[in-house]
């Protein structure tokens, strides 16, 4: 199955957007690790848009995102 190679994640909290890519690695769950340009914002998405958060820093906790819409 094709796998976006980026998507922008929608925070409902503050109501930010953020664009993350496609990394080469695979999180807990067996998934890509998509990561924003600083690689603070990293997050593991399934192949349904499923998200979950990871933590790139001690002590570090995010919003969960409302959504991952694929980007072109």
């Amino acid at each position: 199955m094709h796998r976006a190679e980026r998507y922008e994640l929608t925070f409902p909290v503050s109501g930010d957007s953020i664009v993350v890519t496609r990394t080469d690695r695979k999180g807990a769950g067996g998934h890509p690790v998509y990561s924003d340009e600083t690689g603070i914002v990293q997050a593991e998405i399934d192949e349904h848009g499923n998200v979950r958060m990871l933590a790139s820093g001690g002590h570090q906790s995010h919003d969960v995102p409302a959504r991952a819409e694929p980007v072109d």
